[in-house]
């Protein structure tokens, strides 16, 4: 998997909307929006944030490495 389903697959574990973790970030619904439909990617910081709202590491975020381990 890659970020924006490894995000929406986080996202819907832990019951979290769209706008929640919108308001966590400081930025709009529509923004997380867009990262789940690839449309953008958020910057390191907000990358740093989004896995410590979800308490996983970057590569589990972005799919880093996970290809190889298959």
């Amino acid at each position: 998997m890659n970020f924006k389903e490894n995000l929406h697959s986080l996202r819907k574990q832990k019951k979290v909307s769209q706008e929640v973790l919108a308001e966590y970030l400081g930025v709009s619904q529509r923004l997380i929006s867009h990262y789940e439909k690839g449309k953008c990617e958020p910057s390191l910081a907000y990358l740093c944030k989004i896995a410590g709202y979800f308490g996983v590491t970057l590569d589990t975020l972005v799919g880093y490495g996970l290809e190889e381990q298959k």
